[in-house]
């Protein structure tokens, strides 16, 4: 699948010396230094696209741009996968409940949260895999497991044994209890008859009356929704035989640690017997009036309502950043406006020839990036430089200042 557009991203000036970028992993619950190298695997789990791009989604995007951002900035290549679960329950069902093919369904939210992601400026994936077109990987994938002894079959489907990882559950540091509770919550089925343990997850789904299904060695059926992101990151984070990890970097909403992000590593592992990532790292939930923001609750506030109401993207990517990536907060509209004005401020600072000394202040931006995506310090270093700049201090470089906020923030001005 063809991502969203390129970007340029203006050089930094090789003057400026960037730390090594530290994130908080929710495997150790600790912020700890991704090591020096030339190449970063990242993979950031997609939307299933049966609805516009919300506010929740534009936040944790924002969060791996960010990464990709930076890293990139420091000299390293980043080798960046996104998903989409183009085929799954719930686009099959709003496709019923509208009235409309699933595929035309998809199809056009996918081109929706592409334009959302151009709009705020997100550098695209270097590959954009649906599942549809990763059925090969999937298949070959499941072989892998069985090979394992990993997978056992209830009627026509096929369950991966999670306990074949002796390492389940490490990742969410969570009891049986409570995984069984978010797993029923969270599309899983922990009381269906036949299962060795409840957890245990579904790799293929025979196929139903009435929904698509793809030929294979198993029946005509369709992926579940863990092993198709763990076929897609083995197949294209080219893994090489002294990569310790598969991934350097999983990523997603905090609404992913389990069950899916644990069981895709579950896996991962069982398949090539590498711990899948070096780093989990999750972005906080976003709210709406006392409940976190989903599609299933309808409590939406949509990039693309905000935009065709006239709103700046900047303001909004302005907005988000000025939350820390891991925070739950509500969404409030004084964000947006405070934003905006904020925004329009630094354009007219940034537009004149004499402004406060620049230099401190993008040494602040980079190193509160560097301390896990620190925006809410990287933006009162920008708010500072302007209270300088307002009170007659000269001495800096306005298009420097502009092009390293673009670099490493994602503001184009």
């Amino acid at each position: 699948m063809k991502a969203w557009s390129d970007l340029y991203i203006p050089p930094l000036d090789s003057r400026f010396s960037l730390k090594a970028l530290s994130l908080h992993d929710s495997a150790t619950a600790s912020i700890n230094a991704l090591p020096v190298k030339p190449i970063y695997r990242m993979y950031v789990c997609g939307i299933t696209p049966y609805d516009a791009t919300h506010l929740g989604h534009a936040n944790t995007y924002l969060a791996f741009d960010l990464i990709n951002r930076y890293l990139r900035a420091t000299g390293a290549q980043v080798n960046f996968v996104e998903n989409i679960t183009d085929v799954d329950d719930p686009l099959l069902e709003r496709a019923i409940r509208d009235g409309v093919d699933w595929k035309d369904l998809a199809h056009s939210q996918i081109e929706l949260f592409k334009s959302d992601m151009v709009a705020l400026h997100v550098i695209p994936p270097a590959h954009y895999i649906g599942a549809v077109e990763a059925i090969p990987q999937v298949i070959a994938a499941i072989k892998d497991l069985q090979a394992n002894n990993s997978v056992y079959k209830i009627d026509e489907d096929l369950y991966f044994e999670v306990r074949s990882d002796k390492d389940f559950g490490r990742r969410s540091n969570l009891s049986q209890s409570e995984m069984e509770r978010i797993f029923a919550e969270r599309g899983g089925d922990p009381k269906k008859a036949g299962k060795k343990d409840p957890l245990d997850a579904l790799l293929w789904l025979a196929q139903r009356p009435n929904e698509p299904g793809w030929e294979s060695e198993f029946g005509i059926g369709r992926p579940g929704w863990h092993i198709e992101c763990c076929a897609i990151a083995l197949s294209y984070l080219e893994i090489s035989p002294d990569d310790k990890t598969s991934v350097d970097i999983q990523g997603g909403g905090s609404d992913l640690i389990f069950p899916h992000h644990e069981m895709s590593a579950a896996q991962s592992k069982m398949i090539n017997g590498r711990e899948f990532a070096s780093h989990y790292v999750h972005a906080g939930m976003i709210g709406l009036d006392g409940e976190k923001m989903s599609k299933s609750k309808g409590n939406l506030v949509l990039v693309s309502n905000l935009l065709k109401q006239g709103r700046d993207a900047m303001a909004i990517r302005l907005a988000l950043l000025g939350h820390h990536y891991r925070s739950d907060h509500m969404w409030v509209e004084r964000d947006l406006t405070t934003a905006e004005t904020l925004l329009e401020d630094l354009r007219v600072a940034l537009s004149r020839t004499e402004v406060a000394p620049t230099d401190s202040t993008i040494e602040i931006i980079a190193d509160s990036l560097a301390n896990d995506l620190d925006t809410p310090s990287a933006i009162k270093a920008l708010k500072d430089w302007l209270a300088h700049t307002n009170s007659g201090l000269t001495g800096g470089s306005p298009g420097e200042l502009s092009r390293a906020v673009d670099s490493l923030l994602g503001i184009a001005f």
